[in-house]
Order: C-alpha cells, then structure tokens, then sequence
C-alpha cells in the first residue's frame, strides 16, 4: 500500500509539472493590467452613442447610449459603470482594441467580475478586423464572455459566422453557480484547427469544423477585442429592473500568449 501511495505521488507530480511546463511554455504576447490611473488610448478606442444611422440599437435594440464618462481606472483595474440617467435614458461604455492590438491565434484570458440584475448584458468578445470590408458575421465574431441578467448562474461562449447566418447555432451555455460571486477567468485557446472556451480554467465547449471554408471558419486572420455593458436588447431581454443600477463590469485583466 505504502509502494502504491508512493507511486501515485509520484504520478500526481509529474503531472502536475507536466501541466506547469506547458503552462510556462506559452510566450506572454501582450497583456493589459489596467495598472495607470486613466485608460491607454493608443490601446483602447470609444464606440459612442446608440448606434444610429448605422445599426440603431447596435443591431440588437438594445437601450443603452455609449460614452467616454462610464468607466474609470481604479486599483488596478477598469470599471465600466452601466447607470439610468435622470431623463430615463440608460448609459454605458463600450471599448474596443480595433487598429491597435489585434491577433491571430493564441491562448486569450480576461479576469472579470461581472455585473448582475434583469436587463443587463456584460460581454468580453472579439471581431474580424475586416469587417469594414466583408462585414458582419462574414468577419466572424468570437463570444469569450457574455453574461444576461434575466438567465442566472449561467456563462455563454458563442461563435458567429456566415454559416450560421450569424446565429448562434456555434454556442454553449454553462451553468456557473457563482458567476454573479467575485472574479472569474474566461478564456479561449484559439489555433489554425479550433477553438476553445475555458471557465476558470474548465473547458465548456469546443469548436473544430471539418471543412473550413470562410463562411464557416473566419478564424484564420487577426481580430481584436471588445468590452462592454449593454441594457435590454435581443439577448439582454426587453423588460430592464430599474431598481438594479447603477452595475459595474470589473476587468482585472486580459493576456494573450502564444498557442
């Protein structure tokens, strides 16, 4: 029995260093800590108001106005503050990372806690950089994280491509009992073959089409990052609780390595 117990230690590290180097082998690509006091403008970029007269609503219907004022960088990490204004109006801040940082492939982490109640609609996700030229889905969006208040306890990762006719037929729901408790990882390992998603370290779903065509599999150029707090909409739900703001989305922050 000793010589078994032996044996399984030995095992239980190998493995564990085994997962270690792996871990370590993986060269850190960029990260951003939101360690300053104000947000990197050459990094992040401010998609502002309703949408219109483009995509009213963002695509979505959704009710909230983006500005520059609902976010703040505090102890290390960036706060975006969705509120209900005096006029009854709803405001937010959307962010993006499009022209400055942008990859393809690797292995992609945020640290976040998200912000709760019915109507609200945190997401950390990701978009083609072509899109101005072939446009969405054929630009291929990628759902690391996306949150609605009126599903409790549940994470969603999605992909939409021009396959799906940007549905989310490429999409997982995982129930997180304490999602709406503390921080959590949400991550993808992202390669020329698939793509991954990882809750706190778990994978949830699993992406790894046969033929890739580019309707199916957009994924074999650069894209770059989005993180916002939408209100009500298609997916956020049409009914909003007023009683719930304001809400704040924490990113602590994102990392990209190599695969």
């Amino acid at each position: 029995m000793k010589k078994l117990s032996f044996l399984f230690l030995i095992t239980a590290a190998f493995v564990s260093c085994s997962e270690s180097k792996k871990e370590n082998e993986r060269e850190l690509l960029w990260e951003e800590n939101f360690d300053g006091i104000a947000l990197n403008e050459t990094v992040w970029n401010y998609e502002l108001g309703n949408g219109c007269p483009n995509i009213c609503g963002w695509g979505n219907n959704e009710r909230q106005v983006y500005t520059k004022n609902n976010h703040r960088v505090e102890n290390g990490n960036l706060i975006i503050t969705a509120k209900k204004e005096n006029d009854s109006t709803y405001t937010s801040t959307r962010l993006t990372t499009k022209g400055n940082k942008e990859f393809k492939y690797g292995y992609i982490e945020a640290r976040a806690k998200i912000p709760t109640g019915n109507g609200i609609w945190p997401a950390f996700w990701m978009l083609g950089s072509n899109i101005g030229e072939v446009g969405w889905p054929m630009a291929g969006e990628i759902d690391i994280l996306e949150y609605v208040g009126k599903e409790p306890h549940m994470a969603f990762t999605s992909l939409h491509t021009q396959d799906s006719h940007g549905n989310t037929i490429n999409t997982k729901k995982t129930e997180i009992k304490d999602i709406e408790q503390g921080f959590h990882t949400y991550a993808i390992d992202w390669t020329e073959d698939f793509i991954e998603f990882f809750v706190d370290g778990n994978s949830v779903y699993k992406f790894v089409p046969k033929n890739k065509t580019q309707e199916v599999w957009p994924y074999n150029q650069p894209f770059y990052f989005l993180v916002n707090v939408a209100v009500g909409g298609n997916f956020g739900g049409p009914e909003v609780d007023d009683s719930i703001f304001p809400q704040e989305f924490v990113i602590d922050y994102i990392k990209v390595y190599s695969n």
